[in-house]
């Protein structure tokens, strides 16, 4: 269950219901307006408080989703004529970008071998870095779903993030290291 709650008051305003196992991960869209959860089921889903039962039941991953992320696109963004995107990543070594609006899958980024753990868009909403335990930090086109760069490292990738503008990508590694990547494509 996921419980949308009032501090102050004892009972929740509003409760999800719809995963069969752990939930993993749930992050709030740029709007405010929709909920992204995903979980040990293989699933992930977009919640509306406007209604009980979920927008989109997203089922195209094989194996546990570890992490979700919202795009820096669409309503409430400094990227506003962009479509709202929904990036997953699984234990199955793939991350999956979605479609909001529709509910559909746009691609599947195949190329890690091990877990992902980390996704990330970057600023302008046209890139997103992934890390996964095969040691390898890519980064992807938002747009065709190409894999644009690749940094290898001597760890398993727990983290990625960009920097403001969008032209450093950070990643910490398992092996106590972090690294800071110029990217500029």
């Amino acid at each position: 269950m996921i419980y949308i709650c009032k501090l102050g008051e004892t009972r929740p305003i509003k409760s999800f219901a719809g995963h069969q196992d752990e939930v993993n991960s749930i992050k709030w869209d740029p709007s405010g307006m929709l909920l992204a959860s995903c979980s040990d089921d293989y699933t992930a889903k977009i919640w509306s408080l406007k209604q009980d039962k979920c927008l989109h039941d997203l089922r195209d991953h094989t194996k546990e989703i570890y992490t979700i992320k919202w795009s820096s696109t669409g309503t409430g963004t400094s990227n506003p004529n962009q479509p709202l995107l929904l990036a997953s990543a699984s234990f199955d070594a793939t991350i999956k970008l979605w479609d909001v609006e529709q509910g559909i899958q746009l691609f599947s980024l195949t190329q890690h071998s091990e877990p992902v753990y980390s996704v990330a868009f970057s600023p302008n909403g046209e890139f997103l870095a992934s890390g996964s335990f095969d040691k390898c930090l890519h980064i992807w086109s938002v747009k065709d779903g190409s894999l644009v760069k690749t940094y290898r490292g001597s760890g398993g990738i727990f983290e990625v993030c960009w920097n403001k503008e969008g032209d450093k990508v950070a990643a910490c590694f398992s092996n106590n290291t972090v690294c800071v990547l110029d990217f500029r494509v």
